[in-house]
């Protein structure tokens, strides 16, 4: 996905087909309609004969694929986490040397692993929209779909188990049922929208004392099932007569207390809330911080109806770009690219790459996730050419004198990772 600066401001390009086709396998509605009634708000429960991929979700992680990471990929901590009884089990009883030449202490040890499965308890592999190609790609499809950065974990359960207690999430998650069945209890929130610093074990009692009550929603995921769930809203699973595999998308969703924590970070340009407290002040007397915390206010407020728009989005920006790579990069592919790069090469973006092009001193900058390259502002128009998402041919690239100006533009951005053979 790509911002673009074109005049009058950022865009936010059209949804990719392919990534209405990874929301689409998620819930059982309209997106319009996703948005309106479900998105932030309520559960959704999305059966799999209502889901256009009647195949389930076993091609984005199978049981097998989940033995394969387990015994054969050398998977380290914190890429897995083990719970039984509600607890987290220490990551010294299943972890150690992964033999000659691989003499690190915390690579998964696959009998291990099997003696505690097979005593009832829950496996989780975390970060697999980093380790496993199928959803890398899922991810980054679904991550365009809604706007946001996304991680992804798988739930291995024994039959008749339950990993956890009630709880909530602090972030929206999208349950896809892989394998097996299980049962969840979903009930209302005890705090609605909790924020990340706003975890459930602060509130254990209330949590506890709602999930002895009736269910909102209490239902047997079966394979193909999917489940929306917003933050906050308490929920248990526990396998059913078999194992259980299912996925759990977690949106790491911006929030407007995520824009206030930006706000408050660009008002230390405001001298007024850089002064100094007068001298003396007890800070433990309600009666002396009165009159410091209305001066405050008032500067706050002075502050808040000067912001920028355009600087609290750049911080956010910073927050957000980095949390949602774009498509891996195959190093030596990219080298011999660069090897071979002639006029009849064609080049288009990398895909998922976030981008945003500015004016900068008589140059231009193309700003992206993890850094900025700045170029003569004569490679604009070239800039914008590769950039739209279409392929192109370096040899017709726009604004640039002459074919070896057009190659060095090229061969930087294929170093730089921005371009990728067509």
């Amino acid at each position: 996905m790509t911002d673009i600066d074109p005049p009058g401001g950022d865009r936010r390009p059209a949804v990719p087909s392919e990534a209405a086709a990874a929301l689409a396998r998620c819930v059982s509605v309209e997106p319009a309609k996703f948005a309106a009634a479900h998105w932030g708000r309520t559960p959704l429960l999305s059966r799999a004969d209502e889901l256009p991929n009647r195949v389930g979700f076993t091609d984005l992680l199978s049981p097998a694929d989940a033995d394969e990471l387990l015994s054969r990929r050398g998977l380290r901590t914190p890429f897995l986490r083990i719970a039984k009884d509600g607890q987290l089990v220490p990551a010294a009883r299943f972890t150690g040397g992964g033999g000659a030449g691989a003499e690190i202490g915390d690579q998964v040890l696959d009998e291990r692993v099997l003696e505690l499965y097979a005593g009832g308890a829950t496996l989780v592999l975390q970060g697999l929209h980093r380790t496993w190609p199928a959803l890398v790609d899922f991810t980054r499809e679904l991550g365009a779909a809604v706007g946001q950065p996304l991680q992804v974990n798988a739930y291995l359960t024994p039959a008749g188990s339950q990993g956890f207690a009630t709880h909530y999430d602090t972030h929206d998650v999208f349950v896809l049922q892989v394998d097996g069945r299980k049962h969840w209890r979903i009930h209302p929130p005890v705090l609605p929208d909790p924020l990340e610093k706003q975890p459930w074990g602060g509130r254990a009692d209330e949590v506890a004392a709602i999930a002895d009550g009736p269910a909102a929603l209490d239902v047997v995921l079966a394979p193909g099932d999917a489940l929306y769930l917003p933050r906050g809203w308490l929920h248990s699973a526990q396998a059913q007569e078999s194992s259980s595999l299912h996925l759990t998308v977690g949106v790491r969703a911006l929030t407007r207390y995520a824009m206030v924590e930006e706000l408050l970070a660009l008002a230390a340009e405001d001298q007024r809330l850089r002064a100094t407290l007068p001298f003396g002040t007890d800070v433990a007397d309600p009666d002396a911080i009165e009159p410091e915390l209305t001066e405050t206010v008032e500067a706050l407020r002075d502050w808040l109806l000067r912001a920028d728009p355009s600087a609290v989005a750049a911080r956010l920006r910073q927050r957000a770009w980095p949390a949602a790579r774009p498509a891996p990069i195959r190093p030596l592919a990219q080298a011999a690219a660069l090897a071979a790069l002639d006029a009849d090469t064609r080049l288009a973006p990398r895909p998922g790459l976030r981008w945003r092009l500015t004016p900068r001193g008589g140059r231009v900058a193309l700003v992206l996730f993890d850094r900025t390259i700045t170029l003569p502002a004569s490679c604009a128009p070239a800039l914008r050419a590769l950039l739209d998402g279409e392929s192109v041919r370096v040899g017709d690239l726009p604004g640039l004198d002459d074919d070896a100006d057009r190659f060095t533009l090229a061969r930087r951005l294929l170093r730089e990772a921005v371009l990728v053979p067509a």
